[in-house]
């Protein structure tokens, strides 16, 4: 392995979030060793060992990162959707791919971290709940939308990273047709 250069402390971090990000973006938790993060990395496990006590640790605090990422980009979770809404979520996905299919693909499927996405979720369900009041008459059709459009949403951002990020220009709108689209069938 090549000599490690001697970081500051914060750099380093950094560093190593960086990394295992990308590594556990490839295959999620329970298929990603230390010794892929550390390769990744370009460090040794004493390395890695000096800024995260386990893989756990690791693991959380790489979540904990892209949730602040998408935070600060996107907007509180308790804000409410707007013209905005999915080209600041598409603009946001963009600038860390890697942390945004980690929260939504891989998290949201294993279950000891599946409560950071969940909040998620809620919050975006209650979000699409206050703006369908006016669209969609309460009842089992509007519980169904405010909880597909959040899904829909994310899952259609995940494709188009998935996809290349073509035509970032028009996805936004191709979105929002599609999220259109499922609130006439729930109206």
């Amino acid at each position: 392995m090549a000599t490690t250069r001697r970081l500051p402390r914060a750099e380093r971090r950094e560093q190593l979030l960086d990394a295992a990000t990308r590594a556990f973006a490839r295959s999620g938790f329970a298929a990603t060793g230390l010794d892929e993060v550390a390769a990744e990395a370009g460090v040794t496990h004493v390395i890695l060992y000096r800024h995260f006590a386990s893989k756990t640790e690791l693991y959380r605090a790489v979540l904990d990162r892209a949730c602040k990422r998408l935070s600060k980009d996107v907007g509180p979770s308790t804000g409410d959707y707007d013209d905005d809404a999915v080209p600041a979520l598409l603009r946001a996905a963009a600038a860390d791919p890697d942390g945004f299919r980690l929260l939504f693909r891989h998290a949201a499927r294993e279950p000891e971290f599946r409560d950071i996405v969940d909040r998620i979720r809620s919050a975006g369900t209650q979000i699409a709940h206050r703006h369908l009041a006016d669209a969609v008459p309460a009842g089992p059709w509007h519980d169904w939308a405010a909880q597909l459009i959040p899904t829909l949403t994310l899952e259609a951002v995940i494709a188009w990273l998935d996809a290349g990020q073509p035509d970032p220009d028009s996805a936004a709108r191709r979105i929002n047709q599609t999220i259109q689209g499922a609130l006439g069938a729930a109206g």
